[in-house]
């Protein structure tokens, strides 16, 4: 009896292998069946710069911060970590690195700038390149530079899983930071069910809702490289589907 359906990714930042996959797999699903009458469709296919989600990794790095002795504190190198993606992803015009990025800005703006920082990328599989610096790689690198005082940030994770709960807590903050002699290397929270997580959720379903706009006109266009035809087709059954 549903009359309204939003289409609610998870994923703060878009990428074809994530929401876009995502997405594909809904539309193979619908192409070939009939649909309920007198439902109104829409998409909400990303959301990296919503204010309290920043405010929400701020609060989880600052939480984190407080660990370190005081004198330590501004030495202290934010690693944040997200998922990488194959170079051949990214030369296909992939916006994923960028959006990404654009949530890592938003949220050293919202911590003033205060300690340094990078973007790093974890969980490559296979013999492919792959977006780098990887993970472990950098905090190799900044051991040899003399930075002994990490907090890792699962940047584009909303909730623990096990690239945050074993990779980065046990893989990097544990048995890399032995091997490595690291002073403190901690990981902040995922988002998980942080209140202002919560209020950033609900403001980005409450102001779609209040809107007009079946889909975003960035989710309509295809990668500049795109030659997946699944793609092109998804994409114009959503155009129709939330017209």
């Amino acid at each position: 009896g549903a009359e309204r359906v939003v289409v609610f990714s998870q994923y703060p930042q878009y990428s074809c292998a994530t929401t876009g996959s995502s997405l594909n797999a809904i539309y193979t699903y619908f192409k070939n069946k009939s649909r309920p009458k007198n439902v109104k469709w829409s998409v909400i296919d990303r959301w990296p710069v919503h204010p309290l989600l920043a405010k929400t990794f701020a609060d989880r790095i600052l939480t984190e911060l407080k660990q370190f002795p005081v004198e330590k504190q501004k030495d202290v190198v934010i690693l944040f970590s997200a998922h990488s993606l194959p170079l051949k992803a990214v030369n296909r015009g992939d916006p994923y690195p960028g959006e990404v990025g654009a949530t890592v800005q938003l949220v050293m703006q919202e911590l003033g700038h205060c300690n340094p920082y990078s973007l790093v990328w974890q969980s490559k599989v296979g013999p492919l390149p792959w977006l780098e610096p990887y993970t472990d790689d950098a905090i190799k690198s900044y051991v040899k530079q003399g930075k002994k005082n990490f907090i890792l940030v699962p940047i584009a994770f909303v909730n623990e899983h096990i690239e945050t709960l074993h990779e980065m807590d046990i893989e990097y903050c544990n048995d890399l930071g032995k091997e490595l002699c690291v002073e403190n290397m901690r990981r902040a929270a995922a988002p998980n069910d942080h209140p202002l997580f919560i209020s950033a959720l609900t403001d980005i379903v409450a102001t779609h809702l209040k809107g007009d706009r079946g889909v975003s006109p960035k989710f309509l266009i295809r990668c500049p490289h795109c030659s997946n035809a699944r793609c092109h087709e998804s994409k114009k059954f959503f155009a129709e589907l939330c017209a």
